[in-house]
């Protein structure tokens, strides 16, 4: 078996085997139990289909990785022909306890684009007729506030509260159209200790970070991390970094 993808939506891991790719759901509550085997390239799906690749490069090899242009892009289109003539949201969100970011995505989607990040609050902020004048806008704001924002970050701010006074001075300088605030449902206390692991009892997914306890500690997995890996039946047995409060 290996892990092949994961879907933050509803949240899951994609597992190819001998009959198939499977979908392992992460429910909270439900019990991991695999071991990390070796990691290398995680191939593609084609048709529901895997298709292996042995080489060394994980989660993907230069054979098999590719590149979203417009995540790079800036307002000069990056692609042959640009294709991107819808309503875009250009949108800040918060990461806490004050991590803040700006970013674009298609106007339909402006919800769900904020969950896949695992934001704790968001506003949109512009609507505009097409991604590359939301792409040079996005870059205009950019100069001041950061448009990417890396998952060890995030993690750090699991269990805290966004920092309310700071995320209103941000938008503040804006009028909002709409502003979101999300729970995870995770109910956490203090932040979780980060590690690539697959065993434990599930508490939920925030963004692509999979949280879950494993004798006595909860550890923040970064789901791509995953990726690339061969699985084995039976929890790790690896000695892992665990919380102080596990000794207590």
């Amino acid at each position: 078996m290996q892990v092949v993808g994961y879907d933050t939506g509803t949240p899951a891991l994609f597992v190819s085997t001998s009959d198939g790719i499977d979908s392992v759901a992460l429910d909270p509550g439900t019990e991991l139990e695999y071991r990390l085997g070796d990691r290398h390239c995680a191939g593609s799906i084609h048709d529901d289909r895997h298709i292996p690749c042995d080489n060394d490069g994980a989660p993907y090899c230069p054979d098999h990785r590719s590149t979203w242009v417009c995540a790079k892009c800036t307002g000069s289109c990056l692609k042959d022909e640009m294709d991107c003539y819808e309503d875009h949201a250009v949108y800040l969100a918060a990461f806490a306890p004050a991590t803040f970011k700006v970013g674009v995505t298609r106007h339909w989607r402006l919800e769900t684009r904020l969950r896949e990040q695992g934001a704790d609050r968001a506003a949109h902020i512009r609507t505009l007729s097409d991604g590359r004048i939301a792409r040079e806008y996005e870059a205009e704001l950019a100069t001041d506030i950061s448009d990417r924002i890396r998952v060890p970050a995030k993690v750090s701010g699991f269990g805290r509260d966004v920092d309310a006074d700071a995320w209103a001075s941000l938008v503040g300088d804006f009028d909002p159209i709409e502003t979101f605030s999300f729970e995870y449902g995770l109910v956490l206390s203090e932040s979780p200790v980060a590690e690539t692991i697959a065993t434990g009892t599930i508490r939920g997914v925030k963004g692509r970070v999979l949280v879950l306890d494993h004798r006595g500690t909860t550890y923040a997995v970064d789901m791509r991390d995953l990726v690339g890996h061969e699985l084995e039946r039976g929890g790790t047995d690896r000695d892992l970094q665990s919380s102080l409060g596990a000794f207590g």
